[in-house]
């Protein structure tokens, strides 16, 4: 599994971990059933959904006239994963991990999703 394809699916199972109480180990092998598990998918899984409060707080550092609850749930758990990918792994650029966001915001949400993505991971970036 490529990088992209494991960002793409940690966000289908942390958006499904925001909707119920699974534990990251229990929503990955529900959701990829008998697929190995790929170890950086695994990490972000896992790392998202154990810093998710920490996530969530640099997310409302950097918004303007908004609060995280006001945010949707898919652009939340982009962003969480854009946040975690960029203060963990060192060997991924900060602006791929952007871009990838951004594709997956605009794939997952709905017009304006992938500018709002971008605009709050462009302020963390500073």
């Amino acid at each position: 599994m490529n990088r992209h394809a494991a960002r793409e699916k940690a966000f289908q199972i942390l958006f499904q971990l925001d909707m119920n109480d699974k534990q990251p180990e229990q929503a990955m092998k529900d959701y990829l059933e008998s697929l190995e598990i790929d170890p950086f998918l695994k990490d972000l899984v896992k790392g998202v959904a154990e810093n998710k409060q920490t996530l969530d707080g640099t997310i409302s550092d950097h918004l303007e006239n908004w609060t995280i609850s006001r945010i949707a749930s898919v652009e939340r758990t982009v962003l969480r994963i854009a946040i975690y990918e960029i203060n963990q792994k060192e060997d991924v650029p900060v602006n791929v991990s952007i871009n990838e966001a951004v594709e997956i915001a605009n794939l997952y949400g709905d017009e304006k999703s992938g500018k709002f993505v971008n605009g709050v991971l462009s302020k963390i970036k500073e």
